[in-house]
């Protein structure tokens, strides 16, 4: 499988961005999904996952301002997110966990947000 990720961008403090990552090579309607960041220096964090069901965990430093979503019909996860801090300024990825291992294990290319103060 193939994730692309897009959608990153700069944007100002408080503002918004919609991050997308289409995922091919088979259906992923039935995976875990989730979206990952890492700033300059920094480690990967966990951000958001959403299960095949629908349900979703976040970071509690992006809960009530980010929100991820999928189109199974378009084997797409999204990630929406709003009211923007600098801190979430980073490389952004999104994966889809191996029910294996329950490792997130196949990563996209990543797509650079950048919040300016």
């Amino acid at each position: 499988v193939q994730l692309q990720a897009s959608g990153g961008g700069l944007v100002q403090a408080g503002g918004s961005l919609g991050l997308s990552c289409a995922a091919s090579g088979r259906s992923l309607s039935s995976y875990d999904m989730g979206w990952f960041r890492q700033a300059p220096g920094m480690g990967r964090e966990f951000v958001a996952a959403i299960s095949g069901t629908g349900s979703s965990t976040y970071i509690d430093s992006v809960k009530g301002r980010f929100t991820i979503s999928r189109d199974n019909a378009k084997n797409t996860v999204y990630l929406q997110m709003n009211s923007l801090k600098p801190e979430d300024t980073a490389v952004y990825y999104c994966t889809v966990k191996n029910t294996l291992t329950g490792w997130y294990d196949t990563w996209g290319q990543g797509t650079q947000v950048t919040v300016s103060s």
